[in-house]
């Protein structure tokens, strides 16, 4: 019973977040300055560092570091993801007093999705201990792809699936009606270019989810624990896009930190059964690579000056 009460005061928090964060502090549509976004960055991250604190009281030392260490590997990982959202956002030309509206509905998605996501797979690792090879695998695959992408790579969304099926489902018009994503036009509900960028956020968080969640399940099968993490990691996503906006081309060599992390985090997954990697040093190693590609950007972007 105390579980049943635990996840409905969880998640009653959380939504109380996201509409104090949309309906109070982001009323208007505008845009944050880089110091509110890394204020806003900073509170969502003491949030989760704070609730990791009662996790340590409640739940003891072992799973508050599972917590800390799947919440990093979690953030990291979703910077990549945020480097796609520009892209789209550049793609579509959403103006950016716009972008944190359709940020809140697709974190609002993402958390729903993310939930169902790792409900079905702690099941399915507790059943089939063998899938462990197969997103091991995945996390490998899609670190070597990051890697060999080109930097001036730009996707042509026009032929996206989402977007194709979007057009199929709903009448699209190619103007923006402010932050509103159906309108009536000559009595005919048609859907603006922002509900088709939605569905295509929604899309690639989904795609992204099949990384992250295998690399936090590389770290705890504990579901309170995996959940938690990447609700508080979801839920900064939103400020994090706005300061990594702003800073993009500071943290050039940011994406291959993060390619060795997944590399890392998948042998550790394939390496399980005959060799176990603590915690304690996948949060060691997690944290030296993220650190060390975020000032070797910086220091080239001094050189390069």
């Amino acid at each position: 019973m105390q579980d049943i009460y635990f996840w409905i005061i969880f998640n009653a928090f959380i939504l109380t977040m996201l509409v104090l964060d949309l309906g109070v502090f982001h009323k208007k549509d505008k845009v944050d300055s880089l110091q509110q976004s890394l204020l806003w960055v900073g509170f969502w991250m003491l949030l989760a560092f704070t609730f990791n604190a009662l996790v340590y009281f409640w739940k003891g030392p072992t799973l508050a570091f599972q917590f800390t260490t799947g919440y990093i590997i979690e953030w990291s990982l979703s910077v990549d993801n945020l480097f796609v959202f520009i892209v789209i956002f550049s793609f579509f030309k959403v103006p950016e007093k716009l972008q944190h509206r359709v940020l809140f509905w697709g974190i609002l998605v993402a958390l729903i999705l993310r939930g169902v996501f790792i409900l079905a797979g702690v099941t399915l690792f507790k059943e089939f201990e063998s899938l462990m090879y197969v997103f091991g695998a995945i996390l490998i695959f899609t670190a070597l792809r990051m890697i060999l992408k080109r930097e001036d790579e730009e996707p042509d969304l026009s032929k996206n699936a989402i977007v194709r099926f979007t057009k199929k489902l709903f009448p699209v018009i190619d103007h923006y009606h402010g932050n509103k994503f159906f309108v009536k036009e000559r009595g005919k509900l048609v859907a603006t270019p922002l509900f088709l960028v939605l569905m295509v956020i929604n899309f690639t968080d989904i795609v992204f989810a099949v990384d992250s969640i295998p690399a936090v399940l590389a770290v705890s099968k504990d579901m309170f624990i995996v959940y938690t993490s990447n609700i508080f990691a979801v839920l900064g996503l939103r400020s994090m896009y706005f300061a990594l906006n702003a800073l993009v081309h500071v943290f050039r060599y940011l994406k291959y930190g993060i390619a060795i992390i997944l590399v890392f985090v998948g042998s550790k997954m394939l390496t399980a059964h005959y060799y176990e990697i603590s915690t304690t040093t996948t949060l060691a190693v997690v944290l030296t690579v993220l650190v060390s590609s975020i000032v070797i950007s910086l220091l080239f972007r001094k050189k390069k000056r």
